[in-house]
């Protein structure tokens, strides 16, 4: 299973707006909020695996 790195660039409403991290990219992944760690702020760091988003520290 691979491994995917994303930064929040923007939480609107139930929605928030994810840029890749770990490629070269100025592509936006729109990524529902249920999806996502509930403490998630903007600027937050997350890895993606196994179908699961995880808050880095």
């Amino acid at each position: 299973m691979e491994t995917w790195y994303y930064e929040v660039v923007s939480i609107e409403g139930d929605y928030a707006n994810l840029k890749r991290t770990d490629v070269s990219t100025d592509d936006i992944k729109l990524v529902a909020r249920a999806l996502l760690p509930p403490e998630i702020t903007e600027g937050s760091r997350l890895k993606y695996e196994w179908m699961q988003y995880e808050i880095l520290s």
